[in-house]
Parts: C-alpha cells; sequence; structure tokens
C-alpha cells in the first residue's frame, strides 16, 4: 500500500468517526429541552462545517497524483491537524 493510499484511509476513517460523533449529538438535541437544542445545534452545524473540509481535503488528495501527493503532503497534514484541533475544542464545549 502506498504512503497516499495509508494516508487516504486513515482521513477516511476520521471522518467516519467524526460523523458517529455528529449522530450522537444529534440524538442528544433530540432529547433537549429549546434552549439547550438551539445550543447544540449550533454546535452540531460547527462540527458539521469542519467535517465538509476535511472531505474536501481528502477529495484533494484523491485527485492529485503521487508526486502532487507528496509536495501537497506537508501542508495537507498541518491543515488536518489544525481542523483535528478546532474540532476538539469545539466537541469539549460539550463536556
Amino acid at each position: 500500500m502506498s504512503e497516499k493510499n495509508a494516508y487516504q484511509q486513515k482521513l477516511e476513517a476520521q471522518l467516519r468517526q467524526w460523523q458517529a460523533e455528529i449522530d450522537k449529538l444529534r440524538a442528544k438535541a433530540d432529547k433537549a429541552t429549546v434552549e439547550a437544542r438551539q445550543q447544540y445545534d449550533e454546535q452540531i452545524q460547527e462540527l458539521v462545517e469542519y467535517q465538509k473540509k476535511g472531505q474536501k481535503q481528502l477529495e484533494e488528495m484523491q485527485q492529485a497524483s503521487e508526486s502532487a501527493w507528496a509536495d501537497m503532503r506537508s501542508g495537507m497534514e498541518k491543515a488536518w491537524n489544525d481542523m483535528m484541533d478546532s474540532w476538539k475544542n469545539a466537541m469539549n464545549r460539550f463536556k
């Protein structure tokens, strides 16, 4: 398996995990009070935006050739790590 494919699988797994977490939060929001539900909905929307950005990065990587991937890897990893930090910060607001 190429390094690009391994990294792609890692990103896909992370996106699936994020979707599962969003689904759990939506289930909690459905049981929340009206005021709490509004807060959940706002936070969920923020998380969905991070997920969309991650999906876009994954698609860009999938379309890149192996040589282009090598050139874009460090920038992509930094952007992904920044997004992971933002995701964690948003999730911490639920605790």
